[in-house]
Order: C-alpha cells, then sequence, then structure tokens
C-alpha cells in the first residue's frame, strides 16, 4: 500500500490527524472510511490490518483519529457522541473533494455505532460494516460504572480506559444517553454488515443481535469466533478484512482492470513505487512483492520464493506422474523447499561480487503403501522432474525493449 500522512478541519477549529492508505498499482476502485474505537486511535493494530486487506482488494481506505485522540487536535473532555458522527462527515467531506466520496464505512466498537448514524448524513455509501458494536452508545459507560456518580455530582472526572487515564465530562453522558442508534438503522439506504465475536468480553454479542433485528435488508451478520473485542490477534482483524472486502463487493463494483496483453506464457507488470507486483500466466492472477524487511509490502510471494514453488510444484507433479504410471499407491505428495541465499543482499551487491551459488534443500513426505525400494525411486524421480533438470542446466535469457 502507499500511505500518506494528511489532516482535515473538523468544523469545530482543530485539524484531524489521518492516514490514507491506497493501493499500489492500481487506482482505487471506491474509498473506505474507518471509525476506530472507544478511546483508542487508527494506529490500533487491528486498524491496520482490516485497512491492509481492503488495500489488496482496490480500496483506498482513509482511517483518521476522532477530535482529543492519537494525533489530532482537541480535548477528549469536550468531545462526546455526536462530535465523533461530525469528524466522520467531515472526513467524508475532505474524501469527497480531495478524491472521491466514501462507497463504504466500517467502524470498530462505538466507532461501529458512529457510522451507522453518520451514514445516512453521506450519501454516497453504499455499504456499512461494524466490528464489535453496540446497539446503544451509552454501553461505553460500563468502562467507568464506578466513576458515574462522581461524574454526575462534580460534572467530571478521571477515568481509567484500558490502563490510560481519560476525563469524562457530565455533557458526555448526557449526549450518549439521548443517542437512539435504532432510528438511524431505520432510516439507512445502505447493506449493513455486523461482525461480532462470541467470546467478546467488551461487548456482548447480544448488542449484535439487536442491530441486525432493527435493520432492514439487505443484512448480514459474520461470527468472528475466537476473537477478543480489539481483535488483537492479527489474524483475526485480517479475517474481518477479508470478509468486509468480499462481502462489500456485491454492493460496489469494481471496474474489471485491465489485463495485461503478451504473446509470452508469462507477463509481469510493476508501477513506479514498492515492488507489489501483478503477474498474469494464461488467465492466471498471480501477485508477488518483497518482505517488508526490504521494503516491501508482502502481499505476495518473492521472486525466489516463486521459483521455490516451481521447483516444488514441478517435483510433486513428476513423481504422481511415475507413481500413477506403476501404479504405486502414493496418496500424496508434499515438498518442502527452503532456498538458502540471502537475494536481497546479492541483488545489491551483484555489481562487486561474484554471483553466489543458490541451495535448495527440499524435503518430501510420501502418504500411501510404499516398501523402502519404491521411496527410494521416487527420490531419484525427484531429481529427473523438468524444473529442477532446468536449474542445473546452462540457461539463456534473451531481452530485448518493444
Amino acid at each position: 500500500m502507499k500511505s500518506s500522512k494528511v489532516s482535515f478541519p473538523n468544523g469545530r477549529g482543530h485539524q484531524l490527524s489521518a492516514r490514507l492508505e491506497v493501493p499500489v498499482n492500481q487506482h482505487p476502485h471506491a474509498y473506505a472510511l474507518f471509525a476506530h474505537c472507544f478511546t483508542c486511535s487508527s494506529s490500533l493494530s487491528a486498524v491496520r490490518n482490516i485497512s491492509r486487506e481492503l488495500n489488496l482488494r482496490g480500496y483506498g481506505v482513509l482511517r483518521f483519529d476522532f477530535t482529543g485522540l492519537g494525533n489530532s487536535e482537541g480535548d477528549f473532555v469536550d468531545t462526546n457522541f455526536t462530535t465523533n458522527i461530525s469528524d466522520l462527515v467531515a472526513a467524508a467531506e475532505w474524501l469527497a473533494e480531495s478524491h472521491q466520496s466514501p462507497a463504504l464505512l466500517v467502524g470498530h466498537s462505538l466507532g461501529g455505532a458512529a457510522v451507522l448514524c453518520a451514514s445516512t448524513m453521506i450519501p454516497s455509501v453504499k455499504a456499512v460494516a461494524t466490528i464489535g458494536a453496540p446497539f446503544a452508545a451509552d454501553h461505553v459507560s460500563a468502562h467507568f460504572a464506578e466513576d458515574l456518580e462522581t461524574i454526575k455530582e462534580q460534572g467530571a472526572a478521571t477515568v481509567n480506559i484500558g490502563g490510560r487515564p481519560f476525563k469524562i465530562a457530565k455533557q458526555f453522558l448526557d449526549d450518549i444517553e439521548g443517542q437512539r442508534i435504532a432510528d438511524h438503522i431505520k432510516e439507512l439506504d445502505a447493506a449493513l454488515l455486523f461482525l461480532h465475536s462470541p467470546q467478546d468480553r467488551t461487548v456482548n454479542i447480544d448488542e449484535a443481535a439487536k442491530l441486525y433485528s432493527a435493520a432492514h435488508h439487505p443484512k448480514s451478520f459474520v461470527s468472528l469466533d475466537g476473537a477478543d473485542h480489539l481483535l488483537t490477534n492479527a489474524s483475526d482483524a485480517h479475517y474481518a478484512g477479508e470478509v468486509i472486502a468480499g462481502w462489500a463487493s456485491r454492493y460496489i463494483t469494481a471496474p474489471a482492470s485491465a489485463p495485461i496483453r503478451t504473446n509470452k506464457e508469462v507477463a509481469v507488470r510493476l508501477g513506479n513505487e514498492g515492488f507489489t507486483t501483478e503477474i498474469m500466466v494464461r488467465h492466471h492472477h498471480l501477485t508477488a512483492d518483497e518482505p517488508e524487511k526490504v521494503g516491501g509490502n508482502d502481499y505476495g510471494p518473492g521472486p525466489y520464493e516463486l521459483v521455490s514453488a516451481g521447483l516444488g510444484a514441478c517435483t510433486a507433479m513428476t513423481i504422481q506422474m511415475y507413481a500413477r504410471r506403476k501404479k504405486w499407491d502414493v496418496e500424496s505428495v508434499e515438498v518442502h523447499i527452503n532456498h538458502s541465499k540471502d537475494y536481497a543482499t546479492d541483488m545489491v551487491e551483484m555489481e562487486t561480487k561474484p554471483t553466489k551459488i543458490d541451495r535448495f534443500d527440499r524435503t518430501l513426505i510420501l502418504r500411501g503403501d510404499l516398501d523402502e525400494k519404491q521411496k527410494a525411486r521416487l527420490l531419484e524421480i525427484a531429481d529427473r522432474c523438468p524444473v529442477h533438470r532446468t536449474l542445473h542446466e546452462s540457461v539463456e535469457v534473451v531481452t530485448k525493449l518493444q
């Protein structure tokens, strides 16, 4: 992804800090707006991981910090649920003026409740997804239940939320008590997706049931089984992002990208930024990339990993082809390969140092009713796979400009 730091006014005299992330090798087919959870920020790992999955599927994503949180200006004590909604509208207006109006809203926890309310004020929105969202905004008061009386009596109090101090004012309590999210849901003219974990100990899954019941079709529910409220396990956040992107494709249609035209077996296309590379093999689309440690986005296997994959696939196919011809019982073939050369260093130094010798460590796992003699023979056959033989031959690469 290509990430840039941006800011925009919230309409109340403060600048809100945000990150705009777009796909590397294509113009976004649509934009999404992400609202983070109560007292969190847009840099939460779950927000970043979900945004990354949306980027992979062609979305530009604006994730911002609500007023008084993260790097945004303002004092948290002066904010409330209503200001969160207005911040979302301000973010949508900035997107519309600078790029394109958002078609997708994603909200986490109280941010989910906020996008449900804000979406009625953003006509461009076609789909809204919430993650661990409460049915009522005043659900967040459970975080500081023991301080409620103090806040009401003294007008404000500093409370502990997630190990951090936050000053909560009485006006915040008055505001969340007056919000009726169900009324906004009924007015929505957009598809709805509610994601929630049955194991969520912060916002009970019953809240999702209430949201789903109040919503009109088209509406969907997906269980994030095993996840915690903050989706601290990266695999849970990536899964949520994949689900949202796949679900939204039903309502936000991406234009077909122009395929790579070639008369060769393989075509590769890379833009002027990053290393995320589009590959066309006949009618099959693949993505290659470099690991993050060498400046890539890790959106796909690296070049040498693709070579290893080709060797592994060819080895398995050759073994099975031979075994079937011999009518040997080979239920499955697994090929595990490590490539031992540090290709990143090698590429940097290739003009000043001799080329290194590549080493592929290949391990076979054969399952089936095979005796030792048959296994030994199949081990020999592995070395005869065409890709293996190609790697041992002198190879000529002829390059020309078109």
